[in-house]
């Protein structure tokens, strides 16, 4: 039986229209799973900068946001004068998406890490121990050789020592700039001093092999092969810690050795 050109047409369109609804409609229910996934995700590598799980270490979601709860408290801070803003809710904050809205950002000054835009509040986490800071965890990022890398660098109560850094979305170069991820890498960076003595970000990944941390504080071993990367995560690095960063947070809380801007009662 043959059918008129209409008619397959009429048909074509039908089950295009039929498939997109399925399409669209799976794609909704999915969405609730896969922001919880992508919560998860951020809160294990939080966990894992913060030194309270290792990165090979298998939780199940439901014990990584019991962790996340119990041992991490996120703050919200105002770049520009580096004081808390606890009219904004940290638990439903994004960083991310505020850098990319004009009315809670502002164009970022010329910089080596092609940061275009910054937003007027940052977050940073707490690690908490029987009410104690012990830990402070700053968001990075910045322009790679490919990529922009988006990662965290924990600081230990001193503001300096650099208690771990990591990162959760790059795209550089497999086994070259990739390497940004490898374990060997990061299991480098603690120990190492950001600031000097006059509170100037020296930290830098240098080209080639540095010494341990303890000869060469202000050094990281280079990534081989991955110049631009390397310099991308000193720029990087650099920036945050900066003025136009949490340069003017980490002040404040330098001229307040209690943390008590900080801290809850």
């Amino acid at each position: 039986m043959q059918h008129s050109t209409g008619y397959i047409i009429g048909f074509s369109a039908a089950v295009c229209v039929v498939c997109a609804l399925l399409v669209s409609g799976s794609a909704v229910s999915l969405k609730p799973l896969q922001d919880r996934n992508a919560l998860v995700d951020k809160q294990k590598n939080i966990l894992a900068v913060a030194g309270l799980m290792s990165s090979d270490e298998t939780l199940s979601a439901d014990q990584i946001q019991t962790l996340f709860e119990e041992k991490i408290r996120p703050v919200i801070v105002n770049l520009e004068t580096g004081q808390v803003d606890s009219e904004t809710d940290a638990n439903t904050f994004d960083q991310r998406s505020a850098s990319k809205d004009p009315e809670t950002s502002q164009p970022a000054p010329t910089n080596a890490s092609k940061i275009l835009r910054i937003p007027y509040d940052g977050l940073v986490y707490e690690v908490v121990k029987e009410g104690e800071v012990k830990t402070l965890i700053l968001p990075i990022e910045g322009m790679g050789l490919w990529s922009i890398l988006y990662g965290y660098l924990a600081l230990d109560t001193d503001l300096t020592t650099i208690r771990g850094i990591t990162f959760y979305e790059q795209g550089e170069t497999a086994g070259l700039g990739g390497e940004v991820e490898n374990p060997r890498w990061k299991a480098l960076w603690p120990g190492r001093k950001a600031f000097d003595e006059r509170w100037n970000v020296k930290i830098q990944v240098k080209k080639g092999a540095a010494g341990p941390a303890k000869d060469d504080p202000y050094q990281v071993d280079g990534l081989s092969g991955a110049t631009l990367t390397s310099r991308g995560v000193t720029n990087m690095i650099r920036f945050w810690l900066g003025p136009d960063g949490f340069g003017p947070f980490i002040a404040q809380l330098r001229d307040n050795p209690r943390w008590t801007s900080v801290k809850g009662t």
